[in-house]
Parts: C-alpha cells; structure tokens; sequence
C-alpha cells in the first residue's frame, strides 16, 4: 500500500515506520503523501489508541530529500502542498503521538519530532535544526512547537546556529520525554506505548484539546471549554470505570471509550 513508509498496527497502538533508511530517511513528496494518509487512518480507527512515528534503520528523519531541489523551486508552494498537510494531520489529531526518535532528526525531521506529543529517544539520537545552513528558515511548524517547547531566545539560539542537540541534551532542554539506552530503544518505546495505550483515550485526547486551546482563548473562554471537556469525559464510559476502580481499590481497565 505504502512505498516509502510501513504502516501497523498492535496491541492498540499504530505504529507509522519513515522507511527510506538509505538516506536516513530523508523526506521525498510521496513520503509526504503517505505520512498525511496513515495518520488519517490512524486517527479514525477505533482500534488504535496511539500513534508511533519512528525510523527504519539508523535515523530518524534527516530532513528533505536535497536531490529533489532545485534552483527554480518554489519552497513555499511545497510545504503548502506537502508539508503543511501533513503537520496539520498531526496537530489536530487527539489521539496521542508518540515520536521514537532513534537516530537523527534533522531539519523537517526534527520539525516531525516536535510536532508529536511525546519525543522519546536513543541515547544516540539527536535533533538537529539543520535550515540556516541551506540558507533557509525553520518550517513544517518548526519554529510554532519550538518555541513553546524552550522559549523564544533558546527557539532562537537553537535555529540561528543550528547546532547538534545530543539526546541527553534534549532531555535537559525539556525537548525529549525521555531517553533509553540504544540496545534497550524498541523494547523501552513498545512499554511506553502499552502505558499510553491504556490511558483513557478520549480524556486523552480532550486534555490536547484542552491544552492548545489555553493559547489563544481569554481565562473566561477558557474555563467554559474546560467545562465542556469535562461534560464530555464524564459521560464515557472509561469515566465510569475510573470511578468504579477507585472505590473497589482496583486497577481501572480502560477501553478507550
């Protein structure tokens, strides 16, 4: 179905594979393509409860594909046609994402990254925003999720002199939600991803809603859309079980409804 990513799914949770490892899986349009279309299958499949973006081979994502630029390129029109639908896929997607970042991220792969809700990574990964040294500006909603990741003037000291972030790093910078041992990656992304998996999915996904509406409605709207969330979870039935689990002094088993 795919031809340059994989697509899975297991144990509740979509696992969406970048697979052109002999360019570390540099983006091309088509990969684009298919990244906008799994994550619209992810998204409205009630089978899956969580999304895991990674990397075949030994990176993440180094970026656009630079055999397929050229001089007469009109980079806006491709991140409208390609990269900006595929990032508004993810952004509005409530159900929660995890990137598996095993190797590099660099450019438009580090802008992946940072689009997702959770960054795990390999101790020797790292991000790298690689745009100013093609003479270009961070994009596929780099600068928007950096900035309120770090701050501005770290968002800005991260851009201009586009230097290697070590996973370790990462992690101190609040960039990366944890960091595993390389040998210990897949295992340690798979418990991580069950943990997600059995959260209830639809609080989950109200808390994202929730959260992003925080940063443009005034504390009024605000309460009035937490007010609405809230009605929401507490008509589900993974709600109910909560409740129920507490007062028999039980694990709650969510079903994500």
């Amino acid at each position: 179905m795919y031809e340059t990513i994989t697509y899975s799914i297991q144990n509740g949770a979509a696992w969406i594979t970048l697979n052109r490892p002999d360019t570390l899986n540099a983006f091309v349009s088509q990969m684009n393509k298919e990244m906008t279309h799994a994550m619209k299958a992810a998204a409205s499949s009630e089978e899956v409860r969580v999304i895991v973006i990674t990397g075949a081979g030994r990176g993440f994502c180094s970026g656009q594909d630079l055999s397929e630029v050229d001089e007469n390129m009109d980079h806006g029109e491709v991140l409208r046609k390609f990269y900006g639908p595929m990032v508004k896929q993810i952004y509005k997607c409530e159900k929660p994402i995890i990137a598996a970042v095993n190797g590099v991220a660099a450019g438009a792969g580090f802008s992946l990254a940072l689009a997702c809700d959770f960054r795990l990574m390999s101790d020797r990964a790292s991000f790298l925003n690689a745009f100013v040294h093609v003479g270009l500006i961070p994009d596929s909603g780099n600068s928007y999720f950096l900035t309120r990741l770090v701050g501005e003037a770290k968002a800005l000291e991260i851009s201009v002199l586009g230097e290697k972030i070590p996973a370790n790093q990462a992690l101190s910078l609040g960039l990366a939600t944890k960091v595993f041992p390389a040998d210990d990656f897949q295992m340690a992304v798979q418990q991580f991803a069950d943990r997600i998996a059995a959260l209830p999915t639809k609080a989950v996904g109200l808390i994202k809603r929730t959260i992003k509406a925080s940063d443009h409605l005034s504390f009024n709207d605000y309460l009035e859309e937490e007010a609405q969330g809230q009605r929401i979870a507490g008509l589900t039935k993974d709600h109910r079980e909560g409740v129920q689990a507490f007062l028999e002094k039980r694990k709650p088993l969510f079903l994500g409804k």
